[in-house]
């Protein structure tokens, strides 16, 4: 017998995209981009990362927060990325 509903498959890490807000000469940001790109190279999603510097939106959202990291564009963390936690998220 059928489903009433037809079962969506969950999103693979490699279909979301992850969104890395910071801005030069930011430690954390460096720490942050290390990880994210980690993971990026070893689940294959796609990273773009935004300055906050040259958006003033995002600078007066984030500037507090940087590093923050978004996935397909809701906000997941900010200040520190966990890998575990950021795997977690993906559906690794």
């Amino acid at each position: 017998m059928a489903p009433l509903l037809p079962r969506r498959s969950a999103k693979q890490p490699a279909d979301h995209v992850v969104t890395l807000i910071g801005k030069p000469d930011c430690h954390l940001c460096d720490d942050a981009r290390a990880v994210v790109l980690g993971l990026a190279d070893e689940l294959g999603f796609s990273v773009e990362e935004l300055n906050i510097n040259e958006d003033k939106e995002l600078f007066r959202r984030y500037w507090e927060q940087i590093p923050v990291t978004l996935i397909d564009g809701k906000q997941h963390d900010f200040w520190r990325v966990d890998p575990v936690r950021l795997r977690k998220a993906l559906g690794a």
